[in-house]
């Protein structure tokens, strides 16, 4: 079943005024700019010196910022009202700033770290930021799926790494791979790319020479192959998500015409029954 677009959905009187309002793109621009103030505002927060010159300045911004965003969603609530909650981002938008009435003091004062969460809604707003973070949820499966493969690479290389260079005595080496723990973690330093040459290659090498025929495989198949299959997976969940846009907004078009068309066939239908009625009274005149 195909979600519904609230913006699709026609109101009159004061919810169509309040439902154009909301939706209309200097709205949305200016929630924008006021998400990121806020953002910036959380930040100077962090700082002593700046908190205790301007604290008040920033908490009487931080109440504005709240009773904006509780406008906004109280506004998009009358409106929609239940059909608010048919859309995800609705919802995600909803638990942001409920997360932000919530008292700073007593028992709720951690709560006042996730108040940067409220940055989180510009992937509500941005329509470019909407489409990465569907495309990431759409490649989640064929991600999950080399993320397997991957571990397992991981696994193998790792118990090879241990039986081949752990049993050396030497400090650096059982550092490196004196359990498979060590070997795991070394792995992941490899595969990062992270000073693997000077860190762990070279030291190795010095008491395995041949160490780099396992050192340089590991890196071509985890660093290069496995990397280019998640920029693959993700392209293609892009795609995807790009041409089911094109397919709603077809589907919209589609439906705005069949709407339009019964409209259309409504007032030519009012429009004979006027003119029979027309010609009736015409005909009693002329009688």
């Amino acid at each position: 079943m195909r979600p519904v677009n609230l913006k699709n959905i026609e109101f009159t009187g004061l919810r169509g005024q309040i439902a154009r309002f909301v939706e209309h793109p200097y709205t949305i621009r200016f929630i924008s700019i006021i998400i990121m103030i806020n953002a910036v505002t959380l930040g100077l927060e962090t700082n002593d010196k700046i908190l205790a010159d301007y604290g008040s300045v920033l908490a009487l911004l931080d109440r504005v910022f709240i009773m904006i965003f509780l406008v906004e969603i109280l506004a998009k609530l009358s409106v929609y009202r239940l059909h608010f909650f048919r859309a995800g981002w609705n919802v995600f938008d909803f638990s942001i700033v409920a997360i932000s009435l919530f008292p700073a003091s007593g028992a709720f004062s951690i709560l006042r770290a996730f108040r940067i969460f409220r940055i989180l809604r510009l992937l509500s707003v941005v329509p470019q930021m909407r489409t990465v973070i569907a495309a990431l949820l759409v490649s989640i499966p064929g991600m999950t799926s080399i993320i397997s493969v991957l571990l397992l690479i991981f696994y193998v290389s790792a118990v090879l790494a241990t039986q081949l260079f752990g049993g050396h005595e030497a400090p650096e080496i059982q550092a490196m791979f004196g359990s498979i723990g060590d070997s795991m973690y070394t792995l992941f330093q490899i595969m990062t790319l992270e000073g693997w040459s000077e860190n762990v290659a070279e030291p190795t090498m010095v008491y395995f020479p041949w160490s780099w025929l396992f050192f340089v495989p590991f890196i071509v198949i985890t660093s290069f192959a496995v990397l280019n299959l998640f920029i693959g997976i993700i392209v293609d969940a892009m795609n995807i998500v790009h041409q089911s846009d094109l397919e709603e907004e077809g589907q919209d078009i589609v439906d705005q015409g069949h709407a339009d068309s019964e409209k259309i066939l409504a007032e030519m239908k009012s429009l004979r029954k006027e003119i029979t009625a027309l010609k009736t009274a015409v005909k009693k005149i002329s009688s």
